[in-house]
């Protein structure tokens, strides 16, 4: 049996451990935050800082930028066309390709994956609440996620060398 006591003890260093308790702790915090709001879907928060902690502070401004963007355009536009057309296919359809056009035009590239599934979650997902509640509740708890995944990032850094912001256009998310 080969030992394998060297090679985990590189792998899991001081850096690990830290990003693992800084994100372990942001999930946390989130999701407290998320339910004392009385938000309905409180694991959106968390599933958001999840994914901004995963960032250095440059990168996670960069990729909350585009993330709250996203959000933002999918919830209104899926609160309008569920508003006025319901859960129907085509316009779902539609939907997506006209926030395309619309992130592109504002050169929200990188917000466009995050804005077709925001309307996908307000136009698609059973809900038992009008759609713009449903969409104004998504916003919060993505914005929560936001809040909480950059200010622990602030508050408490990484290891990580300190980097300047990076253009949103090379995230990947």
């Amino acid at each position: 049996m080969p030992d394998t006591s060297s090679s985990t003890s590189h792998r899991v260093n001081r850096r690990v451990l830290v990003h693992s308790a800084r994100t372990a702790v942001a999930a946390v915090v989130s999701l407290v935050v998320a339910r004392a709001l009385g938000l309905p879907e409180a694991y959106w928060a968390t599933i958001t800082t999840l994914i901004i902690m995963q960032s250095t502070l440059g990168a996670a401004l960069a990729v909350s930028e585009q993330r709250f963007a996203g959000t933002a355009l999918g919830a209104v536009m899926g609160a309008l066309l569920t508003t006025y057309f319901a859960s129907n296919l085509i316009v779902f359809g539609l939907g997506v390709f006209v926030i395309g056009l619309i992130c592109a035009a504002l050169r929200l590239e990188d917000a466009y994956r995050l804005a077709s599934v925001t309307l996908a979650i307000v136009m698609l997902f059973a809900h038992t609440k009008q759609a713009w509640i449903v969409a104004v509740h998504r916003f919060i708890e993505v914005s929560v996620g936001i809040a909480v995944g950059l200010a622990l990032t602030a508050l408490w850094p990484g290891d990580e060398p300190k980097a300047s912001l990076v253009s949103p256009g090379s995230l990947s998310v």
